[in-house]
């Protein structure tokens, strides 16, 4: 055999290679040296030595009375070499996979999962609730210059608010009136201090109403 100490990492690692291309200890069956070997386990080999884990699952299989057709007598895979009892090696060495160990770490996987996924969220940006409105500015008489009150309008600067295009639209009389359009940060802007701000022009305004207004 060329493996070490089967209590160690190193010896179960060589354990592993050297059943690469083996089913058993030695030769083609069940064995006293499978059983001297799955005695010396402090535990299962790790997933990541899947051929001393296969011949562990499957050495421990067998029952006394099994193993008694292949001339191991006097043994079962659940006891230790010399005189350690069955119930003795359940407390000294877990050969079985622990399933409160296996449902704790699960637990915490999802647990650094939540906890990644919440963390992932909160630093989402957040939604910036924006609306979309055109607004009618009507000037007082036809004599108005609308050139000198839409450049007066786009002078208005406020945090969250944006103009955009404008057009002028006739109302009768020979007066036009300026339509202008300009999205807005609902949180920033206040749409009655706009309107405040755009009749503050008294020279050219008369009055200012709200044409259309939509959530973006």
């Amino acid at each position: 055999m060329t493996f070490g100490d089967l209590k160690t990492e190193k010896g179960v690692k060589e354990l592993n290679s050297f059943l690469e291309d083996k089913s058993y200890i030695s030769g083609y069956a069940v064995s006293q040296a499978d059983i001297d070997a799955l005695a010396q386990l402090a535990k299962a080999p790790g997933a990541n030595l899947p051929h001393a884990l296969r011949w562990y699952n499957h050495i421990k299989s067998f029952s006394a009375d099994e193993l008694k057709k292949f001339g191991v007598s006097g043994a079962s895979p659940l006891k230790t070499a010399g005189t350690t009892t069955a119930k003795d090696d359940d407390d000294d060495v877990d050969l079985f996979a622990s399933d409160e160990e296996e449902d704790e770490t699960a637990a915490k996987v999802r647990e650094e999962r939540l906890k990644a996924y919440a963390d992932k969220k909160s630093k989402k940006p957040e939604l910036i609730a924006k609306s979309s409105i055109v607004l009618d500015v009507k000037p007082w008489d036809d004599e108005t210059d609308m050139k000198e009150l839409e450049k007066a309008t786009r002078t208005i600067e406020m945090e969250g608010l944006v103009w955009g295009a404008s057009k002028l639209v006739p109302v009768g009389y020979g007066i036009n009136k300026l339509q202008i359009m300009c999205v807005v940060e609902d949180a920033k802007v206040s749409v009655d201090e706009l309107v405040e701000k755009i009749q503050e022009f008294e020279d050219f305004v008369q009055s200012v109403d709200i044409a259309a207004f939509n959530k973006i």
